[in-house]
Protein backbone atom coordinates (compact mmCIF):
# COMPACT_ATOMS: atom_id res chain seq x y z
CA UNK A 1 0.00 0.00 0.00
CA UNK A 2 0.95 3.67 -0.09
CA UNK A 3 3.25 5.71 2.10
CA UNK A 4 1.24 8.74 3.24
CA UNK A 5 2.12 11.90 5.15
CA UNK A 6 -0.88 13.50 6.88
CA UNK A 7 -0.62 17.26 7.16
CA UNK A 8 -1.28 18.86 10.55
CA UNK A 9 -4.83 19.84 9.65
CA UNK A 10 -5.77 16.35 8.43
CA UNK A 11 -8.04 14.44 10.81
CA UNK A 12 -6.35 11.81 12.98
CA UNK A 13 -9.39 9.46 12.85
CA UNK A 14 -9.16 9.45 9.04
CA UNK A 15 -5.40 8.79 9.28
CA UNK A 16 -6.13 5.84 11.59
CA UNK A 17 -8.76 4.56 9.13
CA UNK A 18 -6.16 4.71 6.33
CA UNK A 19 -3.85 2.62 8.51
CA UNK A 20 -6.58 0.02 8.96
CA UNK A 21 -6.80 -0.13 5.16
CA UNK A 22 -3.12 -1.08 5.09
CA UNK A 23 -1.42 2.24 4.33
CA UNK A 24 1.79 3.39 6.01
CA UNK A 25 0.62 6.72 7.46
CA UNK A 26 2.90 9.20 9.20
CA UNK A 27 1.31 12.28 10.77
CA UNK A 28 2.88 15.67 11.39
CA UNK A 29 2.15 15.12 15.07
CA UNK A 30 4.21 11.90 15.06
CA UNK A 31 7.20 13.71 13.56
CA UNK A 32 7.20 16.32 16.34
CA UNK A 33 6.62 19.09 13.81
CA UNK A 34 3.07 19.99 14.95
CA UNK A 35 2.19 23.52 16.05
CA UNK A 36 5.34 24.99 14.50
CA UNK A 37 3.62 26.93 11.72
CA UNK A 38 5.82 25.23 9.12
CA UNK A 39 5.54 26.79 5.68
CA UNK A 40 3.63 24.61 3.22
CA UNK A 41 6.75 24.34 1.06
CA UNK A 42 8.58 22.71 3.99
CA UNK A 43 5.71 20.30 4.62
CA UNK A 44 5.78 19.24 0.98
CA UNK A 45 9.58 18.98 1.00
CA UNK A 46 9.44 16.67 4.02
CA UNK A 47 6.83 14.48 2.33
CA UNK A 48 8.99 14.37 -0.81
CA UNK A 49 12.13 13.48 1.19
CA UNK A 50 10.21 10.65 2.86
CA UNK A 51 8.68 9.50 -0.47
CA UNK A 52 5.18 9.97 0.94
CA UNK A 53 1.97 11.18 -0.66
CA UNK A 54 0.82 14.28 1.21
CA UNK A 55 -2.84 14.35 2.31
CA UNK A 56 -4.25 17.68 3.44
CA UNK A 57 -7.37 19.79 3.83
CA UNK A 58 -5.34 22.85 2.81
CA UNK A 59 -6.52 22.66 -0.79
CA UNK A 60 -5.79 26.14 -2.07
CA UNK A 61 -2.15 26.32 -0.97
CA UNK A 62 -1.16 22.82 -2.03
CA UNK A 63 -2.90 23.06 -5.40
CA UNK A 64 -0.86 26.22 -5.93
CA UNK A 65 2.36 24.45 -4.88
CA UNK A 66 1.57 21.57 -7.24
CA UNK A 67 1.14 24.06 -10.09
CA UNK A 68 4.54 25.57 -9.25
CA UNK A 69 6.42 22.28 -9.04
CA UNK A 70 5.75 18.65 -9.82
CA UNK A 71 8.79 17.60 -7.80
CA UNK A 72 6.87 15.76 -5.11
CA UNK A 73 5.69 12.25 -4.26
CA UNK A 74 2.03 13.15 -4.76
CA UNK A 75 -0.59 15.38 -3.18
CA UNK A 76 -4.16 14.53 -2.24
CA UNK A 77 -6.27 17.53 -1.27
CA UNK A 78 -9.49 16.75 0.59
CA UNK A 79 -12.63 18.38 1.88
CA UNK A 80 -13.35 17.85 5.56
CA UNK A 81 -15.73 14.99 6.29
CA UNK A 82 -16.95 13.67 9.64
CA UNK A 83 -17.39 10.27 8.00
CA UNK A 84 -13.73 9.38 8.61
CA UNK A 85 -14.09 5.80 7.38
CA UNK A 86 -15.80 7.00 4.20
CA UNK A 87 -13.13 9.62 3.66
CA UNK A 88 -10.39 7.03 4.13
CA UNK A 89 -12.14 4.72 1.65
CA UNK A 90 -12.28 7.51 -0.96
CA UNK A 91 -8.59 8.33 -0.41
CA UNK A 92 -7.77 4.62 -0.64
CA UNK A 93 -9.63 4.40 -3.96
CA UNK A 94 -7.70 7.41 -5.29
CA UNK A 95 -4.36 5.99 -4.13
CA UNK A 96 -5.08 2.58 -5.64
CA UNK A 97 -6.16 4.12 -8.97
CA UNK A 98 -2.59 5.17 -9.88
CA UNK A 99 0.52 3.05 -10.16
CA UNK A 100 2.79 6.06 -9.57
CA UNK A 101 1.98 9.19 -7.61
CA UNK A 102 5.14 11.13 -8.42
CA UNK A 103 4.14 14.65 -9.45
CA UNK A 104 0.40 13.88 -9.31
CA UNK A 105 -2.45 15.76 -7.61
CA UNK A 106 -5.86 14.36 -6.75
CA UNK A 107 -8.93 15.93 -5.19
CA UNK A 108 -10.99 13.80 -2.81
CA UNK A 109 -14.23 15.50 -1.91
CA UNK A 110 -17.01 14.50 0.44
CA UNK A 111 -20.14 13.30 -1.34
CA UNK A 112 -23.16 15.60 -1.32
CA UNK A 113 -25.37 15.23 1.69
CA UNK A 114 -28.76 13.70 1.13
CA UNK A 115 -31.76 14.86 3.05
CA UNK A 116 -33.74 12.11 4.72
CA UNK A 117 -37.46 12.54 5.00
CA UNK A 118 -39.46 11.57 8.06
CA UNK A 119 -42.65 9.59 7.53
Amino acid sequence: MARIYANENFSLPAADALRRLGHDVLTVQETGKASRAMPDEDVLAFARAESRILVTFNRRHFVRLHAATRDHAGIIVCTFDLDFEGQAARINAAVCSESSWTGRLARVIRPPRTESTAT
